[in-house]
């Protein structure tokens, strides 16, 4: 059946630590980790719930892929109530430690309450501890890591934790394993450290059994693992240059937000791009990027290994960031470079660097700070409240940003809230560049329109994973579609919603998608959980969970008006490119693709819908 069937439950509060069987009906009707921990999180927290107090819960949770020889079946999802939006929060991890916990014996960890002391859960297969993490508290996730491996004499040990971001309670803080793969998004790295929880330690040699069908599963996933390998983008361009291929593509499409998205375009995108980030450096003869890196199960291998030139302002006199660790990602070089102009590549590895060392999301810290350089050289922000001058294009302030807000020092307290509470602070929510709160990733929906509904809809707020259609908009994957036409886009992007919910819920990486349709997902799943799982079947599950999520969004308070882009991308016209004289067509698509999802015209599903799905 490819599930464990054991569920761990933590209650924080009074440091107990109880197995429980998994509930194999909402596992058949929601797969695993994405779909089947909402399946839990909606039926046991109250959607109202502040996300910061002891009664929201925190779950980490494998797919029934996860840990098995299928290809990226390495991944794992944190699921709870986020801080940044206070909408559902799913957020998803690759590395190995997702792996490590299905191999311990453990589908799912679910955690309540809160702990009186700072703590950390250590998993060694079927027996787990809460352990005194007084001596950890402060410390950052570099520091965290090495120090359990240490304590429980054992290198092989897989940890995730936070930094000080996290026990800070920065809105958009991170969860991180492995050093520097995270469950970035949405702020689940602040709900952990609300529960005084530093980390997670697993040690698992049980191996993943109870396959439904081991012949045919081994025979598949052969099969599926060749079409990656032979495929442009799987095989060839993400090994080589990471997601930091799209770059220069997206640049030239006049698609990539510059300054706050007031530009569609960076003359320097060239300058912090995958292509750069092969080139040997004058200084040193060295490049930034030293090898790319898979995790768990993975025959992709996008990950980014790079190294800081030592000479470099950021790190000259810090040689604890002179060895080589996880480097520059599209979504990230993006944010922290052309959403603020800045075009020193290694500026943005230190910041990267600083993001995985202390537990924060780069894509809102990056559009944050874009929204603190437009409020600077609007006069609104002064170089005596923020500490630095931070006009677009400055490293200079980017990196003390980075610095301050990890360490809650200074303004860095403020960056630390995000972009749309710190515009309202300040008195212009207008340069928010935000959905549901959550800041918006690398492309700009003037350029390709598509992305601009799916960012409009995501249930966690603005978000590319949860229906990226700049594959098929961009890369022509699995058919091209125009990005400049709102054309058929609400049909492609319910579409691609509903089929990521699939990827991410059987607990392998979204990735694959550039390869992989969900006829190539479901034979893995059906040799692995069972007959049952045909492509009628993962369709339903799919829109079953987008519906789910959106139930709980609807009982937390959000209603028609939160799927919705900042006025500037719908006002503001793209002034180069070609998508020069297109604003984005949000308004035309919404109604169209409330009547594909079978939604009302306030966005809420009909009863027929709910019916049809089994909610």
């Amino acid at each position: 059946m490819a599930w464990t069937g054991k569920v761990l439950r933590v209650n924080l509060t009074e440091g107990t630590c109880k197995s429980e069987d998994l509930k194999m009906e909402w596992a058949r009707n929601y797969l695993g980790q994405r779909g089947l921990a909402t399946k839990y999180f909606v039926e046991e927290v109250d959607a109202k719930v502040d996300p910061l107090s002891p009664e929201n819960k925190l779950m980490f949770a494998t797919g029934p892929l996860t840990g098995t020889m299928t290809s990226t079946g390495g991944r794992y999802s944190v699921i709870t109530k986020g801080p940044l939006t206070g909408a559902i929060a799913c957020s998803n991890s690759g590395g190995y430690w997702g792996a490590e916990l299905k191999m311990a014996g453990w589908d799912m960890v679910i955690l309540e309450g809160k702990s009186p002391k700072p703590v950390y859960l250590y998993i060694e297969n079927d027996v787990p501890k809460l352990l005194d993490a007084s001596d950890l508290w402060g410390k950052s996730v570099w520091e965290t890591e090495p120090a359990l491996k240490t304590r429980h004499q054992d290198p092989l040990i897989r940890v995730t934790s936070i930094g000080r971001a996290g026990e800070n309670q920065v809105l958009y803080a991170a969860i991180v394993n492995d050093l520097h793969r995270a469950a970035g998004r949405s702020g689940v790295g602040a709900v952990m450290g609300s529960k005084n929880l530093k980390a997670i330690a697993v040690r698992g040699t049980k191996g993943v059994g109870n396959i439904h069908n081991p012949k045919e599963f081994m025979k598949v996933t052969f099969e599926k693992k060749k079409i990656l390998a032979e495929n442009a983008v799987t095989g060839q361009g993400l090994p080589t240059y990471g997601t930091q291929v799209l770059m220069n593509v997206i640049n030239e499409m006049g698609a990539m937000p510059t300054n706050n998205h007031r530009e569609v375009q960076f003359d320097g995108a060239k300058d912090i791009s995958g292509e750069k980030m092969h080139e040997k450096r004058p200084t040193d003869g060295k490049a930034n990027l030293v090898t790319n890196q898979a995790c768990f199960g993975c025959t992709i291998a996008c990950g980014r290994i790079s190294k800081i030139d030592e000479t470099h302002f950021t790190v000259e006199n810090k040689p604890q960031y002179w060895g080589a660790s996880g480097g520059l990602e599209y979504e990230a070089a993006w944010a922290l470079g052309s959403s603020n102009g800045v075009s020193d590549i290694e500026a943005l590895t230190y910041v990267n660097f600083l993001c995985n060392e202390h537990g924060i999301d780069p894509i809102s810290f990056g559009a944050t700070v874009s929204a603190v350089m437009e409020l600077y050289e609007m006069g609104v922000l002064t170089e005596q409240q923020i500490g630095v001058k931070a006009p677009f294009g400055s490293a200079e302030a980017l990196t003390k940003l980075a610095e301050w807000t990890c360490n809650g020092e200074g303004f860095g307290k403020e960056v630390g809230l995000g972009s749309k509470r710190l515009t309202a602070k300040y008195g212009h929510p207008e340069l928010s560049m935000s959905v549901k709160g959550q800041e918006f990733p690398a492309y700009d929906s003037r350029g390709i329109q598509g992305i601009g509904l799916a960012y409009a809809t995501s249930n966690r707020g603005a978000c590319h994973l949860r229906g990226y259609t700049v594959a098929s908009e961009v890369l022509g994957i699995p058919v091209k579609t125009d990005p400049l036409t709102t054309d058929g886009k609400p049909e492609l992007v319910k579409a691609f919603q509903d089929a990521t919910a699939v990827f991410d819920s059987a607990g392998i990486c979204v990735f694959t998608s550039f390869a992989w349709t969900l006829a190539d997902v479901q034979p893995q799943v059906a040799a692995a959980c069972g007959d049952e799982f045909d492509m009628d079947n993962l369709g339903v599950i799919g829109e079953r969970i987008w519906n789910l999520e959106r139930q709980f969004n609807l009982n937390a308070g959000f209603t028609k008006a939160d799927d919705d882009l900042p006025a500037r991308l719908k006002k503001d016209a793209a002034k180069v490119g070609p998508a020069k004289g297109l604003v984005s067509g949000v308004e035309k698509m919404l109604p169209e693709y409330y009547e594909l999802r079978g939604w009302d015209a306030e966005g809420r599903p009909r009863k027929e819908t709910l019916e049809k799905l089994g909610l």
